[in-house]
């Protein structure tokens, strides 16, 4: 395993999940059922390691086959922890049962979703702490002001939170397209918001090199070949 030289001493589970093996949970489920090897040991839970250090795993078992999807989830779609009467991503679009959604897309947007059983990517593509572009469609109740691309593209302070610098481009009158390296709760809706607008229409078309294109509305398809390749080494997976 290559380990990164930088914060050492550094917590097993944090060096497990880095390296793309699980998980942070995943790892000290690792760890607990006796499947990791420190310089020949059995590591313990919450120990930390040393970049000198050699760390093996000890499972000898089938490695999964990961699966990823993207997803044109439809307005009305709930991603996490619907409701009675709520339509569920999960079923809604008809994957594998132990397949997930990476991050939120709010019941009234739409657009592009990532399903997959691969926990070990949620941290890489979800931790601020890392800068992954998300590029969304936009359509307002009101005229875009003047200032609106400018101001937008520098920061808009959304109740005490001042939002990294974005691309915008306007597309007409009352639409624009916005590249974020954020994730925020609701961002764009509060941004455009405290731009004294609102948003009627709000579309994911894109998160890194992985593309809504012409997949139509509820549908998936699988992101595989040279696609898979090139998303997973935008986040560090290879």
């Amino acid at each position: 395993m290559q380990k990164d030289t930088d914060e050492y001493p550094m917590r097993i589970n944090k060096y497990l999940a880095r390296e793309g093996i699980s998980t942070r949970r995943g790892a000290d489920e690792l760890v607990a059922k006796g499947k990791v090897l420190v310089n020949g040991r059995v590591a313990v839970l919450g120990e930390k390691i040393n970049k000198d250090d050699k760390v093996e795993l000890r499972d000898k078992s089938k490695p999964k086959k990961f699966l990823y999807y993207a997803y044109n989830k439809p307005v009305g779609v709930i991603t996490h922890s619907p409701q009675l009467g709520e339509k569920d991503i999960k079923k809604s679009a008809g994957l594998p049962k132990d397949v997930f959604p990476i991050g939120r897309l709010d019941k009234d947007s739409s657009g592009l979703m990532i399903l997959t059983n691969d926990g070990r990517i949620t941290d890489r593509l979800l931790n601020p702490d890392y800068v992954h572009e998300k590029e969304y469609r936009v359509r307002t109740e009101n005229p875009l002001r003047e200032s609106f691309k400018k101001t937008m593209e520098a920061g808009v302070d959304i109740e005490g939170y001042l939002t990294r610098p974005c691309t915008v481009r306007k597309t007409g009158p009352k639409s624009f397209t916005i590249t974020l390296t954020e994730g925020k709760k609701h961002q764009i809706r509060r941004m455009v918001s405290a731009m004294h607008n609102n948003v009627v229409e709000l579309e994911r078309t894109r998160i890194l090199n992985v593309r809504l294109d012409n997949l139509g509305t509820g549908t998936w398809r699988v992101i595989e070949g040279d696609e898979l390749t090139t998303f997973l080494a935008q986040i560090g997976m290879k």
